[in-house]
């Protein structure tokens, strides 16, 4: 095969062949794939781990399953172990029996027989099922410089971003391929002008922005761009802790979901931003400012999509993506209070709070697990977006802090603070 692609002799061998069929068109593919994107180089994965986005087992995907029997039936597993995007069903989640049976025998139907293919091909343990994997408890976290063969695109984000790893954003099933080869095609976020920023945004708001919010402003001007962001550290502080990780979780979920942003630099915060400053900024760069006005606009624009507009919630989902430790703590003790404020016992909307299951592992051994569920909360492991793909669930008014599931859903997005006062007082 003729490539425009510069490849090593161990590269040239096993395009040709040298380790097989199955693994020649896996270098195939990929090598295809950089062509496409104008790579120059294949270069090697250096990640300890992997993250695969294609978790749920639809009838639909049927191409899928048949190659990865190919891979298992011939040995060519992953070279490295690998965690997945959230599993779709939880039977702790509110459901009526005709949801269930469209989820089960029409929807997710080969769940079961995809997770035991998945454990074959080298998942990292039996509920590494997170579209968190880079949080501490699950043990995905990639180390600043790492190449990776992601594609989740709320991961890759945060990879590139909060951790400096690179990593493009890669399609489903090309995540695999480059673990298994053992190389990406090397363009784009993976190389240094690659990750030099076009636009500068100045953030010139009278109160901390909300995260989802200053991240959909941000994703919808810049699209596939990469942002330089300065006055946000005002807000979130210098330097990465608990609290700005997770924010910049959300926000940049927002950017990937609402635009097509695979990597930012925050002034102060993210590490590159700190080592190389404004140097990272190209001479070409655009400037948007953000303030007050401006995340009220982009706000007053999202469309509401429920049939009936005014329709009370049945349901409240927080965590996609899903929520940290830290974040599951806070809500605890802001449900409380906000329950106390309006002489309630209870969330007043069935309410759903969704993290990895070795976040929520953790949380269950502090008290506040105890507490959350005296609140009614239920927490979960699930993927509301997969939840929300169900048609029966897709038409009830659902309500959620996320960006990204009101991008990809019928859910109707709300501010943290506005969730808080339907969830604890009522929707009125």
């Amino acid at each position: 095969m003729d490539t425009k692609i510069k490849l090593t002799k161990e590269q040239e061998d096993m395009l040709a062949g040298s380790k097989g069929e199955t693994l020649s068109k896996v270098m195939e593919t990929l090598v295809r794939y950089g062509e496409l994107f104008g790579a120059d180089e294949m270069v090697p994965v250096t990640s300890e781990y992997n993250h695969l986005v294609t978790s749920f087992g639809l009838k639909a995907l049927t191409p899928v399953y048949t190659l990865m029997e190919r891979l298992i039936s011939e040995g060519v597993a992953s070279n490295q172990k690998f965690s997945a995007d959230p599993r779709p069903l939880d039977s702790n989640v509110p459901s009526n029996f005709l949801q269930n049976f469209i989820f089960k025998k029409f929807m997710y139907s080969k769940q079961d027989y995809y997770e035991e293919q998945l454990k074959k091909l080298g998942l990292m343990q039996d509920d590494a099922f997170t579209c968190t994997c880079y949080m501490d408890e699950v043990g995905n976290t990639p180390k600043m410089g790492d190449i990776l063969s992601w594609s989740e695109s709320s991961a890759v984000v945060y990879a590139n971003s909060v951790l400096g790893a690179r990593c493009n954003r890669n399609s489903g099933i090309i995540d695999i391929m480059g673990s298994i080869a053992g190389f990406v095609p090397s363009f784009g976020l993976i190389k240094d002008e690659g990750r030099k920023a076009d636009w500068i945004i100045e953030v010139k708001t009278t109160k901390k922005p909300e995260a989802q919010l200053l991240g959909s402003a941000i994703g919808m001007k810049v699209m596939e761009d990469v942002p330089y962001i300065k006055g946000l550290d005002k807000w979130i502080g210098k330097g990465l802790n608990d609290d700005s990780r997770s924010y910049l979780k959300d926000f940049g979920a927002a950017t990937a979901s609402n635009g097509a942003v695979g990597l930012y630099h925050v002034e102060n915060v993210t590490p590159e931003a700190v080592e190389q400053g404004e140097s990272l900024v190209k001479e070409t760069h655009k400037v948007y400012v953000i303030d007050d006005a401006e995340l009220q606009r982009v706000y007053d624009s999202y469309p509401v999509i429920w049939k009936n507009k005014n329709a009370k919630p049945k349901l409240c989902f927080m965590g996609c993506p899903h929520m940290s430790l830290n974040q599951l703590i806070t809500w605890t003790e802001r449900i409380e209070e906000g329950l106390k404020k309006y002489s309630n016992k209870k969330v007043q909307i069935p309410t759903v709070f969704t993290a990895a299951p070795k976040v929520l592992e953790a949380f269950n051994k502090t008290p506040y697990a105890e507490r959350l569920h005296k609140t009614g909360v239920i927490t979960s492991y699930i993927c509301p977006l997969m939840y929300m793909n169900n048609p029966l669930c897709a038409s009830m008014p659902v309500i959620t802090s996320s960006n990204k599931l009101r991008t990809y859903t019928t859910a109707k997005y709300y501010t943290d603070d506005e969730i808080l006062v339907q969830i604890t007082k009522g929707a009125e």
